[in-house]
């Protein structure tokens, strides 16, 4: 651990800039803690930053410090309509890499007009929590590498679940998917949080245009809409036009976006 501090300025009581553990940094003010920086690597790999701080001069002096001990590339989030937040990291060198929007998603089939979604001839849906595991890695390993073959992974929502190396399943429980009778076509993973989160709808790139994901949908949201929840939430990055189509179309309403930035 390095605990030396480090002071961008000469004046004796200049901010200090700590490192007081792996990838976390204080700013101290005559002890007092005035801003804390954060690293984290996300699951696909790469590192993610972070900044807390009162003012825009130790903001500075704790991207200084971070970056100064940081590999790149470095990304960050930030709501869009935090003006300076995103203006502290673009004078650390950072660029608006993606937008991506927040869609609020109704969940009653009256207003969705899911009502009659029904996957296609041969096509079943079974709920979360029932789905074979194997065959539920076998379709997210399929989707992700023709994904990533095509568009690139990192084209998709920026994705915060914490799991283990090189595993992308951590809760299979989380997963309804879209079965035919030898394999997985689709999938949705719903992740309930303060509010249900749509972290991913994904079919296979053969069977798309089906109405598979229609289905998925229209299970998970009715599930959810019998549950007691009015709502859910996902997020679409801009380019995505086919996941704008699709929920725009089921009344989805955009709340706000997200900026990532990179360095």
């Amino acid at each position: 651990m390095n605990t030396k501090p480090f002071t961008t300025g000469l004046s004796e009581n200049a901010v200090m800039i700590t490192r007081v553990a792996d990838r976390q940094w204080h700013a101290l003010d005559d002890d007092l803690v005035v801003g804390r920086g954060h690293a984290e690597h996300r699951p696909d790999g790469r590192l993610f930053v972070s900044i807390d701080a009162w003012h825009d001069a130790t903001f500075d002096r704790l991207a200084e410090a971070m970056l100064a001990q940081l590999p790149a590339p470095l990304h960050t989030v930030v709501d869009e309509a935090d003006v300076e937040l995103t203006a502290g990291w673009r004078r650390a060198g950072f660029t608006i890499r993606r937008r991506e929007w927040e869609y609020v998603v109704p969940t009653d089939p009256r207003v969705t007009g899911l009502e009659a979604a029904l996957p296609p001839a041969g096509v079943t849906i079974v709920p979360a929590g029932q789905a074979d595991e194997s065959l539920l890695r076998a379709v997210d390993r399929a989707i992700r590498d023709e994904v990533e073959a095509s568009v690139g992974w990192q084209s998709m929502p920026a994705e915060v679940i914490p799991r283990p190396e090189g595993d992308t399943i951590v809760d299979p429980s989380k997963y309804a998917v879209a079965a035919a009778p030898d394999r997985y076509l689709g999938l949705i993973r719903v992740v309930p949080v303060n509010r249900p989160r749509i972290g991913l709808v994904a079919v296979r790139a053969g069977e798309q245009r089906r109405g598979i994901a229609r289905a998925l949908l229209a299970h998970t949201l009715g599930t959810l809409h019998r549950s007691g929840f009015a709502a859910a939430w996902t997020e679409v990055h801009e380019s995505n036009q086919a996941a704008t189509a699709l929920f725009e179309g089921i009344g989805a309403r955009p709340m706000s976006s997200n900026l990532e930035l990179v360095r």
